[in-house]
């Protein structure tokens, strides 16, 4: 028995994404975040440390969204649909690579620029334009250099690969996605520099797993 634990506009949206794709029978639980914008308590009756996805195996309380696909892929993709067999080793080093690269390397800056984001709309009006002033010169500093280099990578990867693991979709294209709505958040990625990202963007969320659960579980908001 699978049993995800879905909080909105998260990570978890991945997991619900690969069980639509996979094509699995699940129980999904959905949580909405409180207005400090975490989640809420009652998921850490799940697991200790309230973060999500969860994803309930029987007994069993599994995080982290690298793991859970990992999981997933492990016990249910024994054809090696959404995971490049480890013979094929252009395929499958291109996968792990980007299924590494979302959290270790895209994720961060992007988590740096919600937060600071977060803390400017809840500052009290007083504060505010100090709190805009700070987020301004982290933004600058430390986010968007960053951010630009690695978008320059993927725009190049995906102007020679139709996925990001080749010629055919991958969990790797799933764990990527969220990374890809967070930069695009905003104002938008520019669509002349960024075509090549755009593009797969839309054809990612052009597949009837993505949708089906995007009407389960919402659509992502960064």
């Amino acid at each position: 028995m699978l049993h995800l634990h879905h909080l909105a506009n998260s990570r978890s949206f991945r997991i619900l994404w690969l069980l639509e794709e996979l094509g699995l029978d699940y129980k999904l639980t959905c949580y909405e975040r409180n207005k400090a914008y975490r989640a809420p308590d009652s998921l850490k009756q799940v697991h200790p440390l309230g973060h999500a996805p969860i994803l309930e195996v029987n007994d069993r309380a599994l995080i982290e969204s690298g793991f859970i696909i990992e999981y997933l892929l492990k016990h249910y993709d024994k054809e090696h649909q959404f995971k490049p067999a480890e013979d094929n080793e252009a395929a499958w080093d291109a996968y792990t690579f980007w299924l590494h690269f979302a959290e270790a390397s895209l994720m961060p800056p992007l988590v740096m620029r919600l937060v600071f984001t977060k803390v400017v709309e809840q500052s009290p009006m007083l504060i505010k334009p100090v709190s805009k002033s700070i987020r301004n010169q982290v933004e600058k500093s430390m986010i968007s250099k960053s951010l630009d280099t690695m978008l320059a990578m993927i725009e190049q990867h995906l102007q020679d690969n139709h996925w990001f693991a080749g010629a055919e979709f991958s969990a790797a294209d799933i764990q990527m996605h969220l990374a890809v709505v967070g930069a695009n958040a905003g104002a938008g990625l520019d669509s002349s520099k960024y075509a090549n990202i755009l593009n797969w963007l839309k054809r990612c969320e052009e597949r009837d797993a993505f949708k089906r659960a995007e009407e389960k579980g919402g659509r992502l908001k960064f």
